[in-house]
C-alpha cells in the first residue's frame, strides 16, 4: 500500500498528457469490457461502478440505498456515457466522459492537495495521475 498526494494540477496535467491519458483510458476500458466485444453494456458499466463502491457508501460508511433507486442512478450514469444513445458505450464515448470527469475532479481539487491511500496494484485514473507526476519529479526534462 502506498500514499500519494495530488491536487488539481496533478490531475489536469495527466489529462493533458494525451498519449498517457489515452493509454490509461484504453487499459481501463479493456478491463471493463468483460466480454471483449469492444463496447460497454449497462451491466459492464454498472459492475465497474459497483466495484468502486462510490455510490453505496457515504464517506466510507455503507448506506442502504433501495435497489430501484440504485438502478435509476446507474441507468442515468450509463445514459450520460452513451453519447449517441446506441445502447452501448464505445471507447470514444468512454474517453470523452472520463476526460470530463477528471477535469471536474481537477477543478474541484483546485490547489488543495489531498492524500490518498492506494493499493500498489491499483490502476485507477487518480493513481495514474500521481504516477505520472512522480515520474516527472524523478526524471525532470532538461
Amino acid at each position: 500500500m502506498g500514499v500519494v498526494i495530488i491536487d488539481g494540477s496533478t490531475v489536469r496535467d495527466f489529462v493533458n498528457e494525451e498519449e498517457q491519458f489515452k493509454k490509461s483510458v484504453e487499459e481501463i476500458f479493456a478491463a471493463l469490457d468483460l466480454n471483449n466485444d469492444g463496447v460497454l453494456s449497462r451491466s459492464e458499466l454498472r459492475k465497474a461502478f459497483e466495484s468502486m463502491r462510490l455510490i453505496e457508501t457515504h464517506f466510507g460508511v455503507d448506506v442502504a440505498t433501495p435497489p430501484e433507486q440504485l438502478t435509476k442512478l446507474y441507468d442515468s450514469i450509463f445514459e450520460k456515457f452513451d453519447l449517441d444513445s446506441s445502447g452501448s458505450i464505445d471507447l470514444h464515448e468512454f474517453s470523452a466522459e472520463m476526460k470530463k470527469i477528471m477535469l471536474a475532479i481537477a477543478d474541484g481539487l483546485g490547489s488543495c492537495p489531498i492524500q490518498m491511500a492506494l493499493e500498489d496494484d491499483d490502476q485507477n485514473f487518480l493513481k495514474k495521475a500521481a504516477d505520472l507526476e512522480a515520474s516527472k519529479l524523478s526524471h525532470p526534462s532538461s
